[in-house]
């Protein structure tokens, strides 16, 4: 099977964020060793706390990005990287989201919104090219 360049971009995206998230968990687990917070406390010095609650929160909005992503990437056809686009911004604001989560809990807010928008877009594109693909099949 020969994929697309927007496919193989959106498959580029999603292992991106899978390795995002990997890092996040890893991050977890450190924080655990340096602070002596043993399995299954979830909580127990402030860095582990921002720690968890970064890879919680992007664990929450993996299951909604990633098929926004690809119902995007197969319906959306007025601009085909619009999609891959959405999800390196969405990669990118989740790193920012952490990094700001880190520095202090109340720093995370423009990480949290660049992702937010880049998710309501990708629900936009995935919406309109289900719509054309719908009226177009009847």
């Amino acid at each position: 099977m020969q994929a697309s360049p927007v496919v193989l971009s959106s498959a580029l995206v999603t292992i991106l964020a899978i390795l995002v998230y990997y890092y996040m968990s890893v991050r977890v687990s450190q924080m655990r060793a340096r602070h002596g917070i043993k399995a299954p406390a979830m909580s127990g010095h402030p860095e582990f706390d921002c720690a968890f609650r970064v890879q919680m929160n992007t664990l929450e909005h993996l299951p909604v990005f990633i098929p926004l992503l690809w119902l995007a990437t197969f319906y959306f056809g007025f601009f085909p990287m619009a999609a891959p686009l959405l999800g390196i911004v969405w990669v990118a604001g989740r790193i920012l989201y952490m990094n700001g989560y880190m520095r202090g809990p109340e720093k995370r807010g423009p990480g949290f919104g660049v992702c937010a928008v880049a998710e309501v877009l990708l629900l936009i594109l995935a919406l309109f090219g289900i719509a054309i693909a719908w009226i177009s099949a009847v």
